[in-house]
């Protein structure tokens, strides 16, 4: 008959916090077992086995569990076997939750010992009632879940690492100005501090000791953003593909699906501000998160070497984007910058960038892998955010048109058919067009009206290899009337 498996609680601290009976456990016990040597009070069971190595190797925490479960059902076949937890085994103990379900179907004779949690410690060091405080416990690897809808009081274990506090920081969208540290509690080099939230994953060297109390939160957890960072984390674990992919393999997929939400952005478009079509907002917010999905890949890819998360991405953003809006963002607690139009605030935005990135020319920084279009607006933007551009408005633009289509009539080489079409970009710029969007515009009312020509030149038995232009303007001007 298979042996019983009893679990003790090491409690929060050195071995000074054991209860008797958990000493008694330990001095009867064969066969022992810790979950992990790291902890203050593992040297109670002297020179026995830890799953350590288990962390070590496996590829996620619940992989980790769901071994050692069956390790120790394992092991009781030959007999009692005990096991001892940090903590206590009924308070954020995954084994023992998993132990427990084996236990009511049978598969494992379980008795679990009482013991002292860091709970009481953190109760205590906080000075707080959590009954009367209504206090809410949350396992820091899955706080955007399990704090979900929830505005506090928290206290957040399991914080043992820099991302984890990185995680917590992303989850919430109104946070706190603080939160108070609960470090190693009931070891003389407890420590129990305030630290700023801006500063929870920078100033906070994390330890598997390290837990968190937020006193309040104004606002819920943003638990869809944090859900989708999770999602992204478990399929880059356990999805064949996704487990293949790099910053390199992901780029042409980047490319693809911006160019599928812009697609979707031109649809959308070319409908009025307040004009509502269900299906045409679904797909733009479809491909949106296809988009978003992306950026979250490559922030996961970051944060597996330790370099940035996606926290990092959103935390940079949104302090760079406070930078450069001096106009709506007191610099330093001084006064706003005046920008009366859009035309001051790009200006603003890129003496700004220029000052943040130490440029020496406006023309620096400028991506030269930019599609040509695009490319030669934002040259000409660079430039007339120094200054450097003519009164005059869009006819100072239609007269460099003319001048350089007739410097092509005199000289059709490259280089003057170059100067025309950045002149014709010019002209866009002035009239607030987007250069792109106008040409991927023309191209698709060309393709619209030529596949028009296509069909009438079939009813009418013309081939257009051969056909007279008379014929072919006809087509044409019939097309235009049709297709616009």
């Amino acid at each position: 008959m298979a042996g019983r498996l009893t679990i003790v609680g090491l409690g929060p601290g050195d071995d000074q916090l054991l209860t008797p009976q958990t000493r008694a456990a330990i001095a009867a016990a064969d066969v022992a077992f810790l979950r992990t040597n790291r902890h203050p009070a593992a040297s109670a069971l002297g020179d026995v086995p830890s799953f350590d190595e288990i962390y070590e190797r496996a590829d996620t925490f619940d992989a980790v569990y769901r071994e050692i479960v069956e390790r120790l059902i394992a092991a009781t076949e030959a007999g009692d076997v005990l096991y001892a937890v940090p903590g206590s085994p009924l308070v954020l103990e995954r084994t023992v939750e998993l132990l427990r379900a084996a236990g009511d179907t049978g598969r494992i004779d379980l008795e679990i010992l009482p013991a002292m949690s860091f709970l009481d410690a953190a109760w205590a060091a906080l000075r707080i009632d959590p009954v009367e405080e209504g206090v809410r416990l949350v396992d820091g690897h899955r706080f955007a879940i399990a704090a979900a809808g929830q505005t506090g009081p928290l206290l957040v274990a399991h914080c043992h690492a820099a991302h984890i506090l990185s995680d917590i920081k992303l989850a919430v969208e109104d946070p706190p100005s603080s939160v108070i540290v609960l470090q190693r509690l009931g070891l003389v080099d407890e420590k129990v501090f305030e630290v700023a939230w801006s500063d929870l994953d920078r100033e906070v060297d994390a330890d598997h000791l390290t837990s968190i109390y937020i006193p309040e939160l104004a606002a819920p957890v943003a638990a869809e953003f944090a859900r989708f960072e999770e999602l992204v984390r478990v399929l880059r674990e356990q999805c064949p593909w996704d487990q293949e992919q790099t910053h390199a393999s992901l780029r042409r997929h980047l490319l693809e699906e911006t160019h599928e939400t812009i697609e979707a952005l031109d649809a959308r478009a070319a409908l009025s501000d307040d004009e509502f079509d269900a299906d045409l907002d679904e797909h733009l917010a479809e491909e949106l998160g296809d988009l978003l999905y992306q950026i979250f890949f490559h922030a996961r890819l970051g944060a597996e070497r330790g370099s940035f998360t996606v926290a990092d991405v959103a935390r940079g953003c949104h302090d760079k984007l406070v930078y450069r809006h001096p106009h709506v963002f007191a610099p330093d607690g001084g006064d706003l910058v005046e920008a009366d139009d859009s035309g001051s605030v790009v200006r603003n935005w890129e003496q700004l960038k220029a000052q943040e990135k130490e440029r020496e020319s406006a023309m620096d920084g400028i991506p030269p892998s930019l599609p040509a279009l695009m490319l030669a607006l934002k040259i000409q933007k660079r430039a007339a955010s120094t200054g450097f551009d003519w009164d005059g408005g869009p006819e100072v633009a239609y007269v460099d048109v003319e001048d350089e289509l007739a410097e092509v009539r005199e000289d059709p080489s490259e280089h003057e058919v170059g100067d025309l079409l950045f002149a014709a970009v010019q002209v866009a710029r002035r009239l607030d067009h987007d250069p792109e969007a106008a040409l991927r515009e023309a191209a698709h009312r060309f393709a619209r009206r030529f596949r028009l020509v296509e069909q009438d030149a079939d009813n009418l038995g013309i081939d257009l290899s051969s056909a007279p232009e008379a014929e072919l303007t006809t087509l044409w001007a019939a097309a235009k009337r049709v297709a616009g």
